[in-house]
């Protein structure tokens, strides 16, 4: 394998950022690069106006290059003009929260930075971590504090392994991303399940924050449209690992019936 870049939408300063850098080095040479700050829930995004700044820093002896645009914009320059080859392999995580379901599939910077790796030719894999246990923000703050970090260090280390065993395999090459959801509290033994993706929503996103103004405000509860039996959702539920093949874009069956009449 050929060098590894490690990106994200939690920004420089992710919890396991350092942690993920250290493990995957196991594989082969890594290269970190990140937004600048937190860009969640961006999907996809491309910064078309303005100018982007790429400056270099380090945390705890790893070197990081950051980026002030979306996760998409971090792994186009990072591909194309930091370095003087692109990678083999592009790994974007591990994200605080799951990024499980057909909304959060669409909506996750964390995902939208893998596909932009799929647009450029370079396999790709997506890695999100989460709980069902408790609430989001008393989680989401245990996650980021000089507690966790023994966890993190673990966490990072199952995911090494977990990213060279769908490379060895071959997942890589039969799918244009390869989706990773696992508990925070996985360990050698945590069920791993291939896994389809949820058709589930989310409901509204925003709160009324005084006249004319709205602030993201999250419930955490999903929409199911169809059964979760052998889902991204239904692992996490089961407190499984989750292993999910993306095809991006993948076309929908359409019934005979309905495509004799649209095709007249």
């Amino acid at each position: 394998m050929g060098w590894i870049l490690l990106t994200n939408d939690d920004g420089v300063e992710a919890p396991g950022l350092v942690a993920t850098a250290r493990a995957l080095a196991g594989l082969g040479p890594v290269r970190v690069v990140v937004p600048a700050q937190e860009r969640s829930w961006v999907g996809k995004a491309i910064s078309r106006y303005g100018s982007l700044q790429v400056a270099r820093t380090e945390r705890d002896g790893v070197e990081i290059w950051t980026c002030s645009g979306y996760p998409a914009d971090t792994v186009q320059i990072a591909v194309h003009d930091l370095f003087d080859e692109p990678p083999s392999l592009v790994v974007s995580g591990i994200n605080v929260g799951y990024n499980h379901g057909a909304g959060f599939v669409m909506s996750s910077g964390t995902v939208g930075a893998a596909a932009e790796a799929w647009v450029s030719g370079i396999p790709a894999v997506a890695v999100s971590t989460g709980t069902v246990a408790g609430d989001w923000p008393t989680w989401r703050a245990h996650v980021h504090s000089g507690s966790a970090v023994d966890g993190w260090g673990r966490l990072a280390g199952e995911v090494a392994n977990l990213v060279g065993l769908v490379v060895d395999v071959g997942l890589t090459r039969h799918a244009d991303v390869v989706s990773i959801n696992l508990p925070f509290d996985t360990g050698p033994d945590t069920p791993r399940r291939v896994t389809a993706v949820a058709r589930v929503g989310y409901e509204r996103l925003f709160r009324p924050d005084g006249p004319g103004t709205y602030v993201h405000d999250f419930s955490g509860r999903l929409v199911p449209f169809a059964p979760l039996d052998g889902t991204d959702v239904q692992a996490a539920r089961d407190g499984a690992v989750s292993i999910t093949p993306l095809m991006l874009p993948a076309a929908g069956a359409v019934p005979d019936e309905v495509r004799r009449k649209l095709e007249g």
